[in-house]
């Protein structure tokens, strides 16, 4: 079984043919899944399935601890969208819940974001967060309609 329809597969094969440098998705999930847990892995699956740009790595959220602290994952489910390469480079995106909905074609511009290493922030907006001198923790929360 399939959650992505075959219409939408063969839109995001085309798109992510232009990914620029690889991806990679950390998908945080626990062996007795949870509510959503299982969905959400398998659209990472399905993800990582229509292109050799997207990797995947699924992790234990209990058993992995460490990773999870690594990555500061404080739930579940969750996936972490890495720029792959020799030094992955995390740009601090985070999916808590299940990306479905409006949140699925988040999930894919973010893919396609961090394969090409740009934020499509304007240069008076990076110009304006360099200019910060404390951390700031941004939260986006959505809920379906």
């Amino acid at each position: 079984m399939t959650l992505l329809k075959e219409e939408d597969r063969k839109h995001l094969i085309e798109e992510f043919k232009a990914l620029q440098k690889p991806v990679k998705l950390l998908m945080f999930t626990q062996e007795l899944e949870c509510q959503y847990c299982r969905e959400t892995r398998m659209i990472a699956e399905e993800m990582a399935e229509l292109s050799d740009a997207i990797s995947l790595e699924v992790y234990n959220f209990v058993t992995d601890k460490e990773v999870a602290d690594q990555y500061d994952v404080d739930k579940i489910p969750s996936i972490v969208v890495l720029q792959d390469g020799e030094q992955p480079e995390d740009y601090g995106i985070r999916y808590f819940g299940i990306p479905s909905g409006y949140e699925f074609s988040s999930l894919v511009e973010d893919i396609m974001m961090v394969s090409q290493g740009e934020s499509g922030l304007s240069e008076a907006t990076k110009t304006q967060v360099a200019a910060l001198t404390k951390p700031v923790h941004i939260q986006v929360f959505v809920t379906p309609t």
